[in-house]
């Protein structure tokens, strides 16, 4: 595809990650757009964001759907907006096989712990009843596990004595805008090369 990249982000709630992704693409930190962003939630804050930001968005609700009829709905709305790399952005619904196939390679995921440390929900929470000093965020390829396909960036964020799960979660959210926004100008800047999982520097 010639020009920018075109973006489908992927959201179920505020979208703040969303947000970030939007300014970088503005800004020219990310050579791409975002041409679509879709909901799984009727009213998601996100949707009302988009709209302020003059980006096409679409709301299709999961409910009464299998995951695959759900999926395919989805595929149908990318693909009239000609999305060429899907962005997940907080969006909290497991991914069906074949949504991951019919993009394979060309979806990110950003997720708020070090991963393979604490993946799945209430990462931050998970991070606190472990006793651990140091948490983070994690921008990876999605595979059809979860949490689980290679990665592409991580930051640290220190874990403080007083922290609770909302000044944690807050703290590991900064650095997801910040680390979502390069890990994905790198992936667009050219084919990646692998060892086994690992991605290895151009």
């Amino acid at each position: 595809m010639s020009g920018r990249a075109r973006l489908g982000v992927l959201v179920s709630g505020r979208g703040s990650n969303m947000v970030a992704l939007a300014q970088a693409c503005a800004s020219g930190a990310v050579d791409a757009e975002v041409a679509l962003v879709l909901s799984n939630v009727p009213g998601a804050p996100a949707l009302a964001r988009a709209g302020e930001l003059g980006i096409p968005s679409q709301a299709l609700d999961h409910r009464g759907s299998t995951r695959e009829a759900h999926d395919a709905r989805m595929i149908e709305a990318l693909e009239e907006a000609d999305v060429s790399t899907i962005c997940l952005a907080g969006y909290l619904r497991l991914l069906s096989p074949m949504f991951v196939r019919r993009y394979e390679g060309r979806i990110l995921n950003v997720h708020p712990s070090l991963l393979p440390a604490f993946p799945g929900l209430d990462a931050q929470a998970q991070a606190l009843a472990h006793g651990v000093k140091v948490t983070g965020c994690t921008v990876h390829l999605v595979d059809e596990l979860l949490d689980h396909g290679p990665i592409l960036a991580q930051e640290a964020v220190a874990v403080l004595e007083d922290d609770s799960v909302e000044t944690l979660s807050l703290r590991i959210l900064e650095a997801e805008h910040r680390t979502y926004a390069r890990a994905l100008a790198a992936f667009l800047a050219g084919p990646l090369r692998f060892d086994g999982r690992r991605i290895l520097t151009r």
